[in-house]
């Protein structure tokens, strides 16, 4: 018997209300069969007990959940919370809740968080995976959760998977500094092990390898945080002018803020007259840094679309005839004042 945090079960709850325990059933989970009354004074029982159903027991009953896992590499990163925002919104809408963790890029967290969502019998998982939990994510997936990936290609087609397309990222954000007339490009960015770090150094690679008097170094950072943007760019100022980058592409946007910082803050080196900075993924405080910050801009709202899209199409079908899907969406640059200074910006 279904019972709240105080012992109230649903037959306390009918026999307050003076109804059957079918109608109780049906005010949670058909209320539409229900009168308005009658749902009312389920209702007001329900509140007077302080009556909470057990989902977990009704899940297992039923054999069907409407919760949704969602696995991010850091809730902090402004972007992967408003990722995580759109997918419980998109996730509303389709009459699911998403139950979210973030496994800070630490592949024994993440392998941790994937065991319990399978454990709590979630209908599906999104997932930003590290390499390093790929092997045990195809475990679980042979077990039968449907699992989709989030902000990650699965170029071997393994996995359904919706992702921004961040080599074609990074090479419109290399090729707006070199279009500037930059020839000394730095990239900022870290760790490479992070496929998405990893493509976009490949498309600034192909820019730079399009103009021949174009150089492209690595400034590598071991996070991608406002703090790591900060000591890559203290390091850069002091190298001295002869060796100095004339452009930097930092590989998401707290990069980019921590890189503003360490040049503005003392005042060190005027961006963009002395060095140019273009972020990725064009976070909402972007254009509201002391110098508006150039940007590569994924389409957040339709990752998540696209995702729980995906997800609940593969709850819905049989193991053996679920095939991968794969979304790639296309990035937009964001031409700001970090890059082009009092020119037209958007």
């Amino acid at each position: 018997m279904t019972q709240g945090p105080g012992g109230a079960s649903v037959k306390d709850v009918a026999a307050l209300a003076g109804v059957s325990i079918g109608t109780v059933s049906n005010v949670l989970n058909h209320p539409e069969r229900v009168s308005d009354s009658t749902r009312e004074r389920v209702h007001m029982a329900i509140h007077e007990l302080g009556f909470i159903r057990n989902d977990a027991a009704r899940q297992l009953r039923s054999g069907s959940s409407t919760t949704l896992g969602l696995v991010l590499f850091d809730i902090s990163n402004p972007f992967f919370s408003e990722l995580a925002r759109q997918c419980c919104r998109a996730a509303a809408e389709a009459g699911y809740d998403v139950f979210i963790a973030s496994s800070d890029h630490d592949d024994a967290v993440e392998a941790r968080q994937v065991q319990q969502f399978e454990a709590q019998r979630v209908a599906g998982l999104l997932i930003t995976p590290l390499d390093e939990t790929l092997p045990e994510l195809r475990h679980v997936r042979d077990r039968g959760l449907p699992i989709v990936l989030i902000d990650r290609d699965d170029k071997h087609n393994e996995f359904s998977a919706v992702a921004v397309d961040d080599v074609h990222g990074g090479y419109l954000a290399v090729q707006h500094l070199l279009g500037l007339g930059l020839r000394n490009i730095a990239f900022v960015g870290g760790p490479m092990r992070l496929q998405q770090v990893a493509d976009r150094y490949q498309g600034a690679a192909q820019a730079v390898s399009e103009v021949p008097d174009a150089t492209l170094e690595v400034i590598a950072t071991d996070d991608l945080t406002v703090l790591q943007g900060r000591a890559a760019g203290e390091r850069i100022v002091a190298r001295g002018e002869a060796r100095r980058p004339d452009g930097i592409f930092a590989t998401n946007d707290l990069l980019s803020v921590g890189l503003l910082q360490s040049f503005t803050m003392l005042g060190a080196l005027r961006v963009p007259e002395d060095i140019a900075i273009i972020g990725y993924d064009d976070i909402e405080f972007a254009s509201a840094t002391v110098v508006p910050l150039s940007s590569v801009r994924q389409p957040v709202e339709k990752i998540a679309q696209h995702a729980v899209e995906a997800i609940l199409r593969e709850t819905k079908t049989a193991r053996e005839d679920r095939s991968p899907q794969r979304i790639v969406l296309k990035p937009e640059l964001v031409v700001r004042r970090s890059t082009v200074g009092d020119a037209a910006t958007q």
